[in-house]
């Protein structure tokens, strides 16, 4: 396995991904004396803007952790854990492996028990422990463009998918309708609606996207290349959106439907507020989201500066 070196940039608090050992452990990461571990892991993970935000938290809390991206698979998931020490305090977790981490956890919260999957390991002294803030995350995003609870559509039907089907019963939505692109591999979303008390019908993707009086929210938990497809679908009077893409910037489904009259925000909002609440978890303090979200917003405005360059 090897590094993958970062753009050249402006200096930023963004980590490097870290190579793995055979055992599991980061090469040449360290973590500095009295201080604590933690990393995000995904295959693929050198996007990851986690390592912004989590940094700026330890920043923001006079913390001497270190925190890095990491690559690692589903096969490589149980012995990276095993080989992990008592410096670990935790883990933040993208597909696949959220899904991956289940059987190896010795508790997971009722949430990750109904969603079926976490994006949160927390190392404690009974063990590894599941968590999952993508709905904390759907939820903040969503009431800060503030969103009523109504019926809603999810577009995309997997493990985000889930996590926004717990986000809309939790602000009290009745119903919900998926739109997949592989209705028959969304069938596990049936389950989780069950599990939540929430009406669900799954459809297939849609040709048009419902109006207001339709269904209010909306959430698309599809590639941003599918989400910018859909941009020509939007309604003439649109309600509520949550597109979870952030990059390319604007999300071309995000511009459609703020241009035609609704309110919109992209996913960087929910990276954001789910990062606050697995600093939380991890830390057990409560970090500066002032601090983290400035950290991101100059991230991004490098990313985006640069994506504009490289498209001219």
């Amino acid at each position: 396995m090897t590094e993958v070196p970062p753009p050249p940039r402006k200096p930023s608090v963004k980590g490097q991904t870290l190579p793995v050992d055979a055992e599991g452990l980061a090469l040449g990461g360290g973590f500095a004396l009295g201080g604590r571990r933690a990393a995000v892991l995904g295959s693929p993970i050198a996007h990851s803007l986690s390592p912004v935000l989590h940094r700026a938290a330890y920043a923001s809390l006079g913390l001497d952790w270190t925190y890095d991206a990491i690559e690692v698979d589903s096969a490589g998931l149980a012995g990276f854990l095993a080989g992990c020490g008592p410096e670990w305090a935790g883990l933040s977790l993208t597909m696949p492996l959220k899904r991956a981490v289940l059987p190896l956890l010795d508790r997971a919260t009722e949430l990750v028990e109904v969603v079926g999957g976490a994006n949160t390991v927390v190392f404690t002294p009974d063990g590894l422990v599941g968590h999952n803030t993508d709905v904390v995350g759907i939820i903040g995003a969503l009431r800060e463009i503030g969103a009523q609870p109504g019926p809603a559509t999810v577009l995309g039907g997997g493990a985000t998918a889930a996590s926004a089907l717990a986000a809309l019963a939790g602000m009290g939505c009745p119903s919900a309708v998926v739109c997949a692109r592989r209705p028959e591999a969304a069938t596990d979303l049936v389950g989780v609606a069950e599990r939540l008390g929430l009406g669900l019908e799954i459809r297939g993707w849609p040709e048009r996207l419902p109006a207001r009086q339709e269904a209010p929210i909306v959430v698309c938990t599809a590639p941003a290349e599918a989400g910018a497809a859909l941009a020509g679908a939007v309604p003439g009077e649109p309600g509520w959106l949550l597109d979870v893409s952030y990059a390319p910037w604007p999300p071309a489904l995000v511009a459609a439907w703020v241009a035609a009259g609704g309110r919109a925000v992209a996913g960087d909002e929910m990276l954001l507020l789910q990062a606050v609440e697995q600093v939380r978890l991890m830390t057990g303090l409560d970090p500066e989201v002032q601090a983290m979200r400035a950290a991101l917003s100059v991230e991004l405005e490098w990313s985006r500066g640069t994506q504009g360059a490289e498209g001219s």
